[in-house]
């Protein structure tokens, strides 16, 4: 009974979807692309002829389809016979899919959790098993997956407490969905006993994807010519910005007479690079956009309005503000600075990557700060030309590097688990000889 209301609560609020995939498109013209994919109709999408196994792995947006990559990897190398279905949720997360993977998968949107175009999807592509990403849960598409007898398993899954009080308040809803979960790789012990306590019935510690995922050699090469036409001039990166946090940040600068250090900006959301741009003219700050070239000297703030580049903006910068955490908005993830070999500072809510925060906080190689007037203490302090402090901030260069290093090996544990549980560990890898 649970799930038939929140079906149909589904279908009563379609065309309120339909309307917010058009108003979204204003902004970004590829929402109104593919839509049919998101109730189902995938024509000759993905269209398996030959019957070849397929893999399916879901990652809703930017963030998870990088971080599959070390993944999606080990899956092809273990079952080389089999293509890779990667299904997501927004347009730039299929880009970054096409800019990380090009050909090597197959992509689409996975549909909204109405009954019937779940079972189109499973009827169209057949996985042999399934893969979600973080904290995917669907119920309809769960308990089709579950009638047709397909293994779903749940990977570098965290859970908030936030989240899981959300979900203990509809725990009729979601709990069979949890059950239906053939198995769950954690992210950290904390967030194994919450998903457990939620209904998942084989839960395990598997670590952070996301530390072995490491950053593309051509990013890093373009970040070091970036600070090679640079030169000397301190750098520091607020990566990720939600709206809202930019004045925040330009505000405290101007109060704080505008260290001489370059920042380079970087909001999360293309649709917002505009809207940036706009404030900074506001704000008659001397500006470059990256779509128009390299900042000069006279530069106050290089805007950074490219995707896929975030490895290049850390390996430039001295010391990065991970966004999303000056507001009550959870942060975001501050492990692929690290992998740069940059230093972090954050703000006070960092409740979506609590661990990985506090684990980087406690190594050293990150700083909290309580507001964006500390913020910009703390940037003044390690970068300005006249006391920079190279010990404090060489400190925190070295222990970004050991803890992304000792934080590794959560692919490992994660393919072991899904040899294990998904009905294909006695399948034969063709790579391998016989006997090995």
């Amino acid at each position: 009974m649970p799930r038939f209301a929140y079906s149909l609560l589904l279908y009563l609020l379609t065309p309120l979807i339909l309307l917010r995939l058009f108003w979204r498109g204003r902004k970004q013209p590829e929402y109104r692309q593919n839509i049919g994919e998101r109730f189902g109709f995938y024509g000759q999408q993905g269209k398996n002829p030959e019957k070849q196994p397929t893999i399916w792995l879901h990652a809703v947006s930017v963030g998870e389809t990088r971080a599959a990559q070390p993944l999606i990897d080990a899956l092809q190398a273990r079952w080389p016979s089999h293509r890779i279905l990667l299904t997501g949720m927004t347009p730039t997360g299929r880009a970054t899919g096409h800019e990380v993977y090009g050909d090597r998968v197959i992509q689409a949107y996975l549909p909204y959790d109405l009954p019937g175009a779940v079972d189109r999807f499973f009827r169209h592509f057949s996985p042999d098993f399934g893969v979600l990403m973080e904290t995917e849960i669907w119920p309809n598409l769960l308990a089709s997956a579950q009638r047709r007898n397909i293994p779903v398993l749940l990977v570098n899954a965290r859970l908030s407490a936030r989240s899981a009080k959300s979900y203990g308040r509809i725990a009729a809803l979601v709990r069979p969905a949890f059950a239906a979960l053939t198995s769950v790789a954690a992210q950290t012990a904390a967030d194994a006993e919450r998903l457990g306590a939620l209904g998942a019935r084989t839960v395990e510690v598997c670590g952070n994807l996301k530390f072995d995922v490491l950053p593309p050699s051509e990013r890093l090469a373009l970040g070091q010519t970036w600070r090679s036409a640079i030169g000397n001039r301190p750098v520091w990166l607020a990566a990720s910005t939600r709206e809202g946090e930019e004045a925040l940040i330009l505000d405290a600068w101007r109060r704080h007479g505008g260290p001489s250090c370059l920042l380079v900006l970087v909001p999360r959301h293309p649709q917002r690079f505009a809207d940036v741009a706009a404030l900074l003219e506001t704000q008659q700050f001397k500006y470059v956009r990256r779509s128009q070239g390299l900042p000069d000297n006279a530069t106050q703030v290089w805007l950074g309005d490219s995707m896929g580049e975030m490895a290049a903006y850390y390996t430039m910068a001295d010391l990065a503000f991970i966004g999303g955490s000056l507001l009550a908005l959870g942060g975001q993830n501050l492990i692929e600075a690290a992998a740069c070999h940059c230093p972090v500072l954050v703000g006070p809510h960092t409740f979506n990557f609590l661990r990985a925060t506090e684990d980087a906080i406690a190594a050293g190689a990150a700083l909290r700060v309580s507001d964006p007037d500390a913020l910009i203490v703390a940037v003044d302090r390690l970068l300005n030309a006249k006391s920079r402090s190279t010990k404090e901030l060489a400190a925190m260069q070295q222990a970004a590097i050991e803890f992304a290093t000792a934080h590794r090996g959560a692919t490992r544990r994660t393919l072991s688990l899904i040899e294990r549980d998904s009905g294909m560990n006695s399948a034969p890898n063709p790579a391998q000889p016989a006997g090995h």
